[in-house]
């Protein structure tokens, strides 16, 4: 569950309350009004260990897509970005937002995927003509 900014009201921090992000200062993802911006986030289970696995089953995350505007992957493997994208393709396909991958060193070498998202709350409610 999000907590709201105690300094703005219309200002929720979503955290999964992991030692990084009170070290480092930082939340998972941030809502701002109807901005929606999620950092780089891994396949990590509950204990905050990356997912066993190959790089699709690290790729797979859930959640509502359809206001995402901007995706970000990270691949540690530059020949593993055929597999990324295709499970990228499952969930955008018909969403289509601007992406960029790049290539990346992880500082744990077991993160294979890493995913930034950036959505606009509500966008995807309101159709507008092109």
């Amino acid at each position: 569950m999000p907590d709201q900014d105690a300094k703005n009201p219309n200002r929720w921090l979503h955290s999964t309350k992991t030692k990084y992000e009170f070290q480092f200062g930082y939340s998972r993802a941030v809502r701002h009004g109807n901005v929606i911006r999620v950092a780089g986030t891994a396949g990590l289970d509950e204990d905050g260990n990356p997912l066993k696995g190959s790089i699709v089953d690290q790729t797979r995350l859930g959640g509502r897509l359809e206001d995402t505007i901007m995706t970000r992957v990270y691949v540690s493997d530059v020949a593993a970005i055929e597999s990324v994208a295709v499970v990228h393709g499952d969930f955008f396909r018909d969403i289509r937002p601007a992406t960029t991958i790049v290539q990346v060193n992880f500082i744990d070498p077991r993160i294979l995927v890493e995913i930034e998202a950036e959505a606009v709350y509500g966008g995807a409610d309101t159709k507008q003509p092109a």
